[in-house]
């Protein structure tokens, strides 16, 4: 670190004392002995306030967890303001360590413990906060209430939690409180806010003169055969997990909510309802495979929404490595604007990410930017001090999910009529 020789002068005048001596000697700068070790404290200190500390509280497996994905895009110096101090991975660090994805796991780990990063069990074991830090919590849905509790306790300043946040509204809400009491500001990791093709399809909704209709369309690249797995570890449903994030765009933008709704009409020809046995528990789970419905609110919009867990192909023809979507308007018959992710800018990025790292959840390579975006914006707004843009917060969290637990039994009671 460099500093000129008034700056270096500056440091001793704001803190003086007898045995703190400065010089100046022909344009040479002579500080005693007995200063120095302040000097060294406080460089130390300027470059621990150059980034945010985060822990990530959930892994999962190397190539196919969300946690992991972060986590990877920190360490590979991808996010400025970021610095991965811990991981929390009870599972593999317990008794998960022995199945599939356990030596996965321990070779990420062999790789980044000697680089620093400190693993372990459980939140309890993590060294507790001392200034700010952000807990990133990537576990299952189930689990997030509890780890959420724990990263408070632990003194953590800031929490990124990822979508849904917990299981049920109510659970939620009491997180809520928590944080509140504690002085905790909380993030929600709905991507899609900052997503270019979500600007897009806004930009041109609002030139439409006559009443128009914005619809979000969304498909995840999951086999028939794999949706068993896919239910399991989502057990809280399409809706909570994979179109809450169009759910998230609908209340942030749209004043869309339990409240404001005015009516839903599921697409009985596009929707499709069925059960899958988990492989792990061998129990059955009901779920949409893929879901649509237009929604009018009580303000007269109308909004679209499709998931496909099975998406192929969009129209057009148009191909995205099995992680498609876009958002479009149509007015007066017509459709006015069609923008998809990735766009032609994105498509060969896209393609490299891929064949570079085929096994990868082809959703990584599409969503890559905005992840990065995310984080970004949170850990530079905790060391400035300011809100971060455009990230939703916890209340739009309850909204979304309240939302989600609104519209579930009114699709359901419509599809199987």
């Amino acid at each position: 670190t460099r500093l000129t020789v008034s700056r270096l002068v500056s440091c001793f005048k704001e803190s003086p004392s007898e045995s703190s001596r400065v010089e100046s000697i022909g344009g040479m700068v002579l500080v005693a002995k007995s200063s120095l070790g302040r000097l060294s404290a406080r460089l130390a200190s300027a470059r621990r306030l150059a980034s945010t500390d985060v822990a990530l509280v959930g892994c999962g497996v190397p190539g196919r967890g969300m946690g992991w994905y972060h986590a990877l895009q920190i360490l590979e110096g991808e996010v400025p303001s970021a610095k991965l101090t811990d991981v929390v991975e009870p599972w593999f660090l317990g008794g998960g360590a022995s199945g599939p994805g356990g030596a996965e796991f321990a070779a990420f780990k062999a790789e980044y413990e000697p680089k620093g990063v400190r693993f372990h069990e459980s939140i309890g074991a993590m060294p507790a906060a001392t200034g700010k830090k952000m807990a990133m919590i990537c576990t299952r849905t189930a689990d997030m209430p509890k780890f959420f509790g724990e990263a408070i306790e632990n003194g953590c300043s800031h929490i990124f939690l990822e979508k849904p946040g917990a299981p049920t509204v109510g659970e939620l809400e009491e997180m809520a409180a928590k944080a509140k009491a504690a002085g905790v500001e909380t993030f929600m990791g709905f991507n899609k806010n900052v997503t270019k093709y979500v600007t897009k399809g806004r930009e041109a909704l609002a030139k439409v003169n006559s009443p128009g209709e914005f619809i979000l369309v969304h498909h995840n690249a999951y086999k028939p055969e794999e949706l068993g797995e896919c239910f399991e570890r989502n057990a809280e449903g399409l809706l909570k997990n994979m179109a809450i994030h169009e759910l998230a765009l609908l209340v942030t933008f749209f004043d869309c909510n339990a409240a404001t709704l005015d009516s839903v009409v599921a697409d009985k020809v596009y929707s499709k309802l069925e059960t899958r046995v988990g492989p792990s528990s061998g129990k059955e789970f009901t779920d949409f495979s893929r879901i649509g419905f237009t929604i009018t609110t009580k303000a007269g919009a109308k909004l679209t929404v499709k998931a496909d867990r099975c998406g192929g192909e969009m129209p057009g023809g148009a191909l995205a490595d099995g992680g498609m979507m876009y958002s479009a308007v149509e007015a007066g018959g017509g459709l006015h604007e069609r923008a998809i992710m990735p766009d032609q800018d994105l498509e060969a990025t896209v393609a490299t990410r891929a064949a570079a790292h085929p096994d990868w959840m082809p959703y990584f390579h599409l969503q890559h930017d905005d992840y990065i975006t995310l984080k970004e914006r949170c850990c530079k707004a905790i060391m400035d001090g300011t809100a971060p843009e455009g990230i939703a917060t916890l209340q739009i969290g309850i909204d979304t999910l309240k939302l989600a637990e609104t519209l579930k039994p009114m699709l359901e009671e419509q599809l199987l009529a």
